[in-house]
């Protein structure tokens, strides 16, 4: 079984959000033509809490109940069928969605037979490249799909590093074209 993992296509990390990626709604309508071609789908959310030494390194994005924190009104929400929630505490944790702390991701996944999960979302370095890693390390067989996930290019080399060391570390990069053709 194939599971697509959405990682937080959320308001705050896409243009005029808190955190942005610049070019973060793009991938919105990508990540919709996809969601048919899966047994399962999946999806993560920042949701932080008012109060979080996460934010020592970040500026406040997606807390608990507010807009930030929703999904993009145009991704087809309807279509998941689990919701992770994760960066709930106070501390800097919720990068990758096997961090949710409302389920146990790699549980649900192998409950599920699912043995192989292709990632996309937001943002490329950061919640996608710890969430493919950590899919990895619980031994699925995972993909990237590069045209349904976008960085916040804080630094030039930071999203080509990422997809660098998720290839060192066993994923397998593709296209939507690759899954829809």
């Amino acid at each position: 079984m194939k599971a697509l993992l959405i990682a937080d296509v959320q308001n705050d990390f896409c243009p005029n959000g808190e955190l942005p990626a610049p070019k973060g709604d793009r991938i919105v309508s990508v990540i919709n033509r996809l969601m048919n071609h899966f047994d399962k789908v999946v999806a993560s959310k920042d949701w932080h809490p008012i109060q979080t030494v996460h934010f020592d390194k970040w500026p406040p994005h997606c807390i608990q109940d507010t807009e930030g924190a929703e999904f993009h009104p145009d991704l087809n929400f309807l279509k998941i069928d689990l919701v992770l929630l994760k960066g709930t505490g106070n501390k800097d944790d919720g990068y990758s969605a096997f961090e949710a702390t409302n389920h146990n991701l790699a549980e649900y996944l192998q409950t599920n037979m699912v043995d192989a999960v292709y990632v996309c979302g937001l943002t490329t370095e950061y919640c996608v490249k710890q969430t493919v890693l950590d899919s990895l390390k619980n031994g699925f067989k995972t993909y990237v799909i590069s045209d349904a996930v976008e960085g916040i290019y804080q630094n030039e080399e930071d999203v080509p590093t990422a997809f660098k060391k998720m290839k060192e570390a066993g994923a397998t990069v593709i296209t939507s074209y690759d899954i829809l053709k």
